[in-house]
């Protein structure tokens, strides 16, 4: 199965994880909280076993890392040089707001860097998918556009896109050096998607996230001509180390 046909079919499972996730979001739902009390529904539970099942069935020889079966030994991760990384649910605190910003996410990890990925926003009715052989593109349906970014100066009005669940100090500050700034508020892995459709400059992300929440994400960004970097300016990679946290980073078009 080439690129282009593998990105189809990963597009196909994440909506309909994305149609089992909104069977569950119109009606009542039951929320639990993990150890570290991050929530977690019944919907990211039928996400998480529909994208399981299906990528099973579409590459049985490539591994799967799920938010939802993430208790895989570094012994046997460091061996991968390729595996799927997924979130059922980025956004879950979204999703139990019902704003819609919640995001299903499908990224195929090569070597430590997202090469394939689907994001999927089934209650905006939106998608986003990337492979590095073909492009970046958003999807709505009846409407499939490509996505370019264009860089820009450091000069005049720069739009920062900061978390809706998650504010800081840390980014008031960071903010200081640009003249003058808009603030775009946004859920979940959407804030990368931003960045890559043109819709914001920067996303300083300088809090906790785990390597499934920005995988998909981070392809979509970085095919779609962003840069992806720590904050010291090299690039976020993943399963490199025993957990699954990432280091702060920074998604963005303006040029140094």
């Amino acid at each position: 199965m080439n690129q282009t046909e593998l990105l189809e079919e990963v597009l196909i499972l994440a909506r309909q994880a994305g149609s089992a996730i909104m069977g569950i979001y119109e009606k009542d739902f039951n929320v639990e909280y993990k150890a570290d009390e991050s929530p977690v529904t019944d919907a990211d539970l039928a996400a998480h076993k529909v994208i399981a099942n299906g990528l099973a069935h579409l590459t049985p020889d490539i591994p799967v890392l799920s938010e939802e079966s993430a208790d895989i030994s570094w012994d046997v991760r460091q061996t991968w040089d390729r595996y799927w990384l997924v979130d059922p649910i980025d956004g879950t605190k979204e999703f139990i707001k019902k704003n819609g910003e919640f995001t299903v996410n499908i990224a195929l990890i090569e070597n430590g860097k997202p090469t394939l990925a689907v994001v999927d926003a089934p209650a905006l009715g939106v998608s986003y998918l990337a492979a590095e052989a073909i492009g970046a593109f958003k999807d709505k349906g009846d409407e499939r556009i490509e996505l370019k970014v264009t860089t820009k100066v450091n000069k005049g009005l720069i739009r920062v896109v900061g978390s809706r669940s998650h504010p800081s100090p840390d980014l008031a500050e960071f903010v200081k050096r640009f003249d003058e700034v808009e603030m775009v508020s946004k859920g979940s892995s959407l804030k990368l998607c931003l960045v890559a459709e043109g819709s914001a400059d920067i996303y300083p992300r300088l809090g906790p996230t785990c390597e499934w929440d920005t995988g998909a994400g981070h392809a979509i960004a970085e095919i779609a001509g962003a840069k992806v970097t720590k904050l010291d300016g090299s690039p976020l990679v993943y399963n490199t180390k025993g957990e699954y946290l990432n280091p702060y980073f920074v998604v963005s078009v303006i040029e140094e």
